[in-house]
């Protein structure tokens, strides 16, 4: 199985994508998607669907991981982030990707096996996990391929459907 775990916001995207085979992980790609401050939000939302198009096109996922959102202190940074994902989610459904979502948690809890990890303790799973010879750049990446390891561990298996997962 194919993974494409997104971390959503609108100025970055994370993306990371990985094959899920045999309980292994094999690392197919991971960047991040952004958009240009002082930029329109519909022409964001409109970079944002064009390169979701693009990596669904380049890595022919078969599922999509997504973070569920959590509002911090900033509510219009949580509705602009909440636009994005309904781009992502909406670009995803219709090029036929099961989706499912997963709270920073669920996440933690699969990748560290502590729903409390902090970001370093995460990001250090996710390397000896997909075995990188270095850590990615942006947390946003990180965070997404947290998020498809997350599936990787979950989806095949009945905690998706304890979980009442999409």
């Amino acid at each position: 199985m194919i993974i494409l775990g997104i971390d959503p916001g609108l100025a970055i995207v994370g993306f990371g994508v990985v094959e899920y085979k045999a309980s292994h992980f094999k690392t197919l790609g991971y960047g991040a998607l952004t958009t240009p401050a002082h930029t329109p939000i519909e022409d964001r939302l409109c970079m944002i669907r064009k390169g979701m198009l693009e990596l669904i096109e380049r890595y022919r996922p078969d599922e999509m991981a997504i973070e569920e959102l959590f509002f911090n202190t900033n509510i219009t940074t949580g509705i602009q982030v909440a636009q994005a994902r309904g781009v992502l989610l909406l670009t995803a459904r219709e090029a036929g990707l099961n989706i499912a979502e997963y709270t920073p948690l669920q996440v933690k809890q699969s990748v560290v096996g502590y729903g409390r990890a902090d970001k370093k303790q995460v990001i250090s799973m996710v390397q000896m996990i997909l075995n990188l010879n270095h850590v990615p750049k942006l947390d946003d990446t990180a965070d997404a391929l947290a998020i498809a390891i997350c599936h990787g561990h979950t989806g095949g298996s009945g905690l998706r459907n304890y979980y009442n997962l999409k």
